[in-house]
């Protein structure tokens, strides 16, 4: 059962949330109350079969459980190693699975926020294999009935199998995982170079991924998944949109490829909601390019203690770094590390480790006394961007780099005085 859903809860504890929530909003309302607070959640969704969790990696402590890891620095070490060296998947025999009554709408497809088109099913794992190059990446379906949504595919590999397939006149076979370990969902948000399969990412954090063939396709299925979906990426393009995106904005009306749903499967595994704009969400996106920014700075000066790509940035477009240094201007060369390292970037504030980078009131005490406009602001002017972000203008932005670092050699001044603990 590695890889399975159960497996990770026993490791946590759980809240079961009575009564059926409906998928107008609902849903989204009870996952945001619970945001933070120290549970999974569990519920029904009206129309869904079969319950479904949330808030399984909104906080630091249950992102450490899903990678296996103690701290922070042995997380970043082991999901950067399993991208560099993958582990292999153990194909086996295929689990009991029962079709779905309804299709789509048997999945805990819901609208989330007010503006939204429609029902999204949030939480959806693409798995896709053409011409001998497997790719897993995690994409939201807009759901139009029971075997009929469409998919919004950022230009990137699944994308890129996409036009492959499109090319040859031919309609993309997926298969789509609703519900897996949240260390799976972990590989499937990174971006590893072309033809690196992300479930093989999945299969060395893990230390071993048992998968199956689905039924349709015979693409790689973790067992354990709560729900698979066989069908196909058309070459008929559909609108898509509204949906909030992960720094909560509305994400524009587009035109996407439609998903063409020849059977849904479901096992005894609890299915998955991810509240876009949540924490979920911003750590699932955001923890591979913190560990990226760690290692890319970690090469220029003598150590990284902490890195934090900032909640009020969509865990995106914002990070703060707490280094050690050795040489003035080390926190200018931390600086243009971390742009170069995730270039979404658009602020990045560089602290001593004596700074808590989770806490803002720290971070601005720092600034205050520790950071000069004229001699510790980078400014980048012209330099890509995120599409996420809206003040962009046509794909370029404006990056600001602080260093609030204090002198080498600095003296009682720039200490950061704190109350006494008690003993």
């Amino acid at each position: 059962m590695r890889g399975a859903i159960s497996e990770f809860l026993r490791e946590v504890s759980v809240e079961r949330i009575p009564g059926v929530l409906r998928r107008d909003l609902e849903v989204s309302r009870t996952i945001a109350e619970w945001e933070g607070k120290g549970p999974v959640i569990a519920f029904q969704v009206e129309g869904a079969e079969g319950e479904s969790v949330s808030n399984m990696v909104d906080t630091r402590h249950k992102l450490l459980k899903a990678m296996g890891a103690r701290e922070e620095r042995e997380a970043y070490l082991k999901l950067l190693e399993a991208m560099n060296s993958p582990g292999e998947l153990s194909i086996g025999g295929a689990p009991k699975l029962r079709e779905a009554s309804r299709g789509l709408l048997s999945l805990p497809a819901a609208r989330f926020y007010e503006k939204e088109r429609g029902l999204y099913v949030s939480s959806s794992i693409f798995i896709a294999c053409f011409e001998g190059v497997c790719n897993a990446s995690v994409h939201r379906i807009y759901v139009k009935g029971e075997r009929r949504g469409v998919v919004r595919v950022v230009p990137r590999h699944l994308w890129e199998l996409y036009k492959r397939a499109t090319a040859k006149g031919q309609d993309l076979p997926v298969t789509v995982l609703v519900g897996v370990h949240p260390a799976v969902e972990i590989a499937a948000a990174t971006s590893p170079r072309f033809g690196v399969f992300e479930l093989g990412i999945a299969a060395k954090i893990l230390g071993g991924l048992e998968a199956y063939e689905s039924p349709l396709h015979r693409n790689p299925v973790p067992v354990g998944a709560a729900a698979v979906i066989e069908g196909y990426l058309t070459r008929e393009m559909e609108e898509e949109g509204m949906f909030v995106d992960v720094i909560r904005t509305y994400d524009k009306v587009r035109l996407q490829p439609g998903l063409k749903v020849e059977a849904v499967y479901l096992s005894d595994e609890p299915t998955r909601v991810i509240l876009s704009g949540g924490a979920e969400s911003s750590t699932l996106m955001g923890f591979s390019r913190e560990a990226a920014i760690w290692e890319a700075v970690s090469r220029v000066v003598p150590r990284v203690h902490r890195v934090r790509l900032t909640k009020g940035s969509g865990g995106w477009l914002h990070a703060i770094i707490s280094i050690s240094k050795a040489h003035e201007g080390d926190g200018k060369n931390a600086l243009l590390a971390a742009f170069a390292a995730h270039p979404s970037l658009k602020m990045a504030i560089v602290v001593d480790e004596d700074i808590d980078v989770d806490s803002w009131d720290e971070v601005e005490w720092a600034l205050a006394t520790r950071f000069q406009p004229d001699e510790d602001l980078l400014i980048i002017r012209g330099a890509r961007g995120s599409t996420l972000d809206p003040s962009a203008r046509e794909g370029l932005t404006s990056k600001m780099g602080i260093d609030a670092t204090k002198p080498l050699g600095a003296g009682m001044e720039y200490e950061l005085a704190r109350p006494p603990k008690r003993l």
